[in-house]
């Protein structure tokens, strides 16, 4: 998978298609809670296969860390490694940018996925747009 950092108006579209036919048409999400206020202070992230967008993600620099949104890959594409793939990216920009700590919300069902590529889990279960999450953690060396 080809990972940018979007740069121009048409990897940002690329990156809401993406995320529109996971968050919205897939997991039900109202579109009014899936873009939201957040969309211009973060840094988008938009994977592609064969020119195809299949992956995306954004990122908001926070005090002392970096939080991890809109994860998410293509529902036909999931299990060959494309979130671990943008994650990585994300990861590596952070300590581009000499942050040490990434956060981020995870959909339960997701949490093993994360805790094997080194996030801990910090709080108790809650809802967010009418889905389970946790809060988890990584350092970044």
């Amino acid at each position: 998978m080809n990972i940018k950092l979007v740069d121009t108006k048409e990897q940002l579209e690329d990156a809401y298609q993406v995320r529109s036919e996971v968050f919205i048409k897939e997991q039900n999400v109202p579109p009014e809670i899936e873009v939201d206020e957040h969309e211009s202070e973060a840094v988008h992230f938009v994977g592609y296969l064969d020119e195809k967008p299949v992956a995306a993600s954004r990122l908001r620099l926070l005090d002392d860390y970096g939080k991890f949104e809109r994860i998410c890959v293509l529902k036909e594409l999931r299990g060959k490694h494309y979130g671990q793939q943008i994650i990585q990216e994300m990861e590596d920009y952070l300590v581009s940018q000499k942050v040490k700590k990434a956060k981020l919300n995870a959909q339960t069902h997701a949490e093993e996925f994360y805790k094997r590529i080194g996030y801990e889990t910090i709080s108790d279960e809650f809802m967010d747009a009418g889905i389970p999450h946790v809060t988890m953690i990584k350092e970044l060396s």
